[in-house]
């Protein structure tokens, strides 16, 4: 059976993918965030229309991604949140092994004496581990990182395709 090649250098050069991520890498997050435009302007419903073609849908891709970048980075923290809200299990793992992190590093590698018993660090790293993995595995952390994947390229492309650009930088663009 022949295997499909999928030409992925040639649809993120298309989409200068490689520029956009390194701005992002570059910015702090202060930064970052002074950039987000007013929500009005974001779900501006004046300015949905149907793309006439896939040149006009990577054109706006192109626009939108780089204007809204600030905006599009906050739909996917608010998604992250929502998924880890809505898989419990997940977040309490997190949190466990978080805390049981920092709960492990502040005893400064001395053993954990509870009267009756004595732990070594390398035991209560250890006992964390036989919880938390099996935890985690069953958590599914898998399906809501799929999830949140797909939700976000849903939710961003949809938006960046469906949003026209601004008259005046339709008009700017014929000009040159």
């Amino acid at each position: 059976m022949a295997r499909i090649q999928i030409p992925l250098d040639a649809l993120t050069s298309r989409l200068n993918l490689g520029s956009r991520l390194e701005g992002v890498r570059s910015q702090s997050l202060s930064t970052r965030f002074a950039n987000l435009k007013p929500i009005s302007e974001f779900l501006n419903l004046s300015r949905l229309s149907k793309p006439a073609g896939f040149g006009e849908v990577q054109s706006r891709v192109n626009y939108n991604l780089g204007y809204f970048s600030s905006n599009y980075v906050a739909v996917a923290i608010m998604l992250l949140i929502y998924s880890l809200l809505t898989n419990l299990t997940l977040l309490f793992d997190i949190i466990f092994v978080g805390v049981g992190l920092f709960g492990i590093k502040k005893l400064d590698g001395r053993d954990l004496e509870l009267g009756f018993a004595r732990a070594t660090t390398s035991q209560l790293y250890t006992g964390l581990f036989v919880i938390a993995v099996p935890l985690f595995i069953w958590a599914n952390p898998i399906g809501s990182a799929l999830w949140l994947v797909g939700a976000t390229g849903v939710s961003i492309l949809g938006h960046a395709s469906f949003m026209d650009k601004p008259i005046d930088t339709a008009f700017s663009e014929e000009a040159v």
